[in-house]
């Protein structure tokens, strides 16, 4: 159903931790114009963690209605709770998002069957596509495929978005549930090789920094052209990495500070990202020539 480089949004904040809506228009039209293919609101990227539930319902509708139906807008909307995650679904489908992303689970560790049950509970309850959000780094809990592969059965969940940067997990989620579900990316540094590999696209942080060349990136590859998607990723790799020197969000939104795209603000527990690494993160930057 989506395809392509699909940004994880960052939330524009205040240095007081409230969201800037000027800034978050700005970088709504900065996706739209740099071939951004679609937008995650309010994921891991965008601080689900630290907004609460009204907070995170009015953002997804305030970046549906700043998209105004450009691009698909895709609602992360999971959560520990099954009956929470069923309310932010809801949410999402009322404020008119396109799918929704669920992420497993966290904290509690549940089993393979838990997983199934709280994903089936939610795709009854709300008809609206679904992504499945498999992070075990920052979950606790890994889905493995012979869970995906039950999942795919249920008619509005529509793909996975597969973190783990496992290449031969992406190719066995693939060749399980058939060309009818969607696999995605959710690792930048692998992200070309899942889409050759025939994943339909790439749920990016680099593109938050860098959308022209993600989109660029992701179009070769879905083409098969794989010294042109090379070209542009090789430029890219420094920041798949140093984006990730200190915990996501936290070097992506420093990275869109220093160039003037939105406030430093960020939200406890996250903390403003640490100076030793800053010189660290510019390189990155340069490389991919984004700062000059």
């Amino acid at each position: 159903m989506f395809q392509g480089s699909m940004v994880a949004l960052v939330t524009p904040m205040q240095p007081d931790g409230s969201v800037d809506n000027e800034a978050l228009a700005q970088l709504i039209e900065f996706h739209v114009e740099n071939g951004t293919d679609a937008i995650i609101a309010v994921g891991t990227t965008g601080e689900s963690a630290t907004l609460d539930e009204h907070e995170h319902c009015a953002l997804v509708k305030q970046i549906v209605n700043l998209v105004a139906g450009r691009i698909p807008v895709i609602a992360g909307t999971g959560a520990n709770s099954t009956t929470e995650a069923i309310s932010l679904t809801r949410c999402a489908k009322e404020a008119g998002a396109d799918a929704c992303l669920l992420v497993t689970p966290y904290y509690n560790k549940p089993t393979q069957e838990g997983l199934y049950l709280h994903h089936k509970a939610i795709a009854e309850a709300v008809d609206i596509p679904q992504i499945l959000y498999n992070v075990p780094g920052r979950t606790a809990v890994d889905m493995l495929p012979q869970t995906v592969e039950r999942l795919a059965k249920i008619p509005n969940i529509v793909g996975v978005k597969e973190a783990t940067g496992d290449l031969s997990r992406i190719t066995d989620i693939i060749q399980r549930c058939g060309k009818d579900f969607d696999v995605y990316s959710g690792d930048d540094a692998t992200a070309m090789e899942a889409i050759l590999l025939g994943a339909k696209g790439d749920i990016s942080v680099t593109a938050n920094v860098a959308p022209a060349d993600m989109h660029a990136m992701c179009a070769a590859a879905l083409k098969g052209e794989r010294e042109s998607a090379s070209q542009i990723n090789e430029r890219l790799m420094g920041l798949h990495e140093k984006l990730f020197l200190e915990a996501n969000p936290i070097p992506v939104k420093w990275a869109l500070y220093e160039m003037g795209m939105m406030p430093a603000g960020i939200r406890l527990p996250l903390t403003v990202f640490s100076e030793q690494h800053h010189e660290t993160l510019r390189q990155a930057m340069r490389q991919a020539k984004i700062l000059s």
